[in-house]
């Protein structure tokens, strides 16, 4: 069995699927960050497969970028969750808006 262009792009809509559903259903803030992870990944797989169909090697290098760029909002994120359970005791999403001075 081949596998071919069509089966990473079902796999990468199935994990971006997943990924927003996440996001748009749960309130712990560590989980929503870890959905928004799955979209983002799930963008930079259709992006290698697409560039992989075609001979370049540009997705490929927008995707390098692309992970530089999550890893460095995951952190952020993280800290300002940190910041934010030290205050609260609590991360639940709909109390985020408690962080205006």
């Amino acid at each position: 069995m081949n596998i071919g262009l069509t089966h990473y792009l079902v796999l990468s809509v199935l994990l971006f699927g997943i990924g927003l559903y996440g996001t748009l259903s749960r309130r712990h803030a560590i989980v929503v960050l870890m959905c928004i992870e799955l979209m983002l990944n799930a963008a930079n797989l259709m992006l290698v497969a697409f560039s992989r169909y075609v001979f370049s090697h540009g997705g490929q290098a927008i995707v390098i970028f692309s992970l530089v760029v999550a890893a460095a909002e995951a952190s952020v994120g993280l800290a300002i969750i940190i910041s934010f359970y030290r205050q609260r005791k609590n991360i639940d999403i709909k109390d985020i808006d408690l962080l205006k001075w």
